[in-house]
């Protein structure tokens, strides 16, 4: 009588870390043709080896696991490299629409200030002074009152005449006046 032998086969949690260890080498060289980046084919190679242990009890390989392995670092690679596609282009619209709102904001400066200018030449000298050294020397009334030779009651008598002149002129740029020069 012949004698039967009891072949024991390892655990999944040993199968699975062979499969690790004699594949992985050979898969990230393949990852890395796809993708040329040692960081991320590593990483293809490691997700695809996480999924496939996530995912052990309800998988049916239908294939041998090393076609089924490339196959799959395959798809990954391709799937990484097209949200690269997506995110370079995501950030070439983005910075086209910095790029186009700077252009705006430079034209609405420069039409602002071409503005602003007109405005102040039509105020009156001393109103126009008075504002002037408030504003863009950043004078206090108190000194521009000293400056000019005339009281601090007639410095904000100016100013307010000043201020409400230009918001008449400027009303359509009050919003961006608003942020340039407070107080306005």
């Amino acid at each position: 009588m012949a004698k039967s032998e009891t072949v024991v086969y390892p655990g999944p949690d040993t199968a699975f870390e062979e499969a690790f260890k004699h594949h992985f080498k050979a898969l990230h060289a393949y990852a890395y043709t796809v993708l040329r980046d040692e960081l991320m084919a590593e990483e293809i190679v490691q997700t695809v080896f996480l999924k496939l242990w996530e995912n052990r009890e309800r998988m049916a390989i239908h294939t041998s696991l090393r076609a089924y392995l490339y196959k799959s670092v395959y798809h990954e690679s391709l799937n990484y490299l097209k949200h690269k596609k997506v995110q370079r282009k995501y950030m070439a619209e983005a910075m086209a629409e910095q790029q186009q709102r700077q252009a705006d904001e430079v034209v609405a400066d420069s039409e602002l200030r071409r503005h602003l200018h007109a405005a102040l030449l039509r105020l009156p000298e001393k109103c126009r002074t008075v504002f002037q050294l408030s504003r863009f020397e950043e004078l206090r009334y108190h000194e521009i009152a000293e400056r000019l030779g005339i009281s601090v009651k007639t410095v904000e008598a100016h100013m307010g005449k000043a201020l409400k002149l230009l918001r008449l002129r400027l009303a359509d740029f009050l919003p961006l006046l608003i942020i340039l020069l407070p107080n306005l």
